[in-house]
């Protein structure tokens, strides 16, 4: 259940994300994190310094103790009352966080992966990664997370 507590507090972030085109847009944003339902959640907020403005997103996510695993959904200010993906479950080993879902976008099937890795007290790392028709893992998503001090 405390698999999350390295994220509490603030931190900048350096994002990567994958054009149409296949190349990177790199920009800057914030993050802070907290905890929530006495430790059983979190809440991610994220501010996103995009070349074409400011954009806002938050990650929810609540541990089971039943199955030992985490569910992470995702809110996009764009779109704050659309629907909700499928959330990605999954849980940490090792240190590492791996967590996945699958749905069906314009009729194919997608499956999402989240992982966190080189977690320290100061830094750490999620991307995502998407895979359509069961073919190989294209990361579309790199954060870079270092905490203000």
């Amino acid at each position: 259940m405390r698999d999350f507590d390295f994220e509490f507090g603030e931190w900048t972030v350096q994002h990567r994300t994958l054009r149409a085109d296949g190349t990177w847009l790199e920009f800057s944003g914030t993050s802070v994190t907290r905890p929530a339902m006495g430790g059983m959640a979190c809440i991610e907020e994220n501010v996103f310094d995009k070349p074409g403005g400011i954009a806002r997103g938050m990650a929810m996510r609540t541990y089971d103790a039943k199955t030992d695993l985490w569910a992470i959904w995702w809110v996009d200010g764009r779109d704050p009352h659309g629907v909700l993906d499928p959330p990605v479950k999954g849980r940490f080993v090792d240190g590492v966080g791996t967590f996945y879902s699958e749905s069906i976008v314009g009729g194919k099937s997608v499956r999402t992966r989240f992982i966190w890795s080189k977690i320290t007290a100061t830094t750490a790392r999620w991307e995502q990664a998407l895979s359509t028709d069961s073919g190989p893992w294209e990361t579309n998503w790199v954060m870079e997370f270092k905490r203000v001090k």
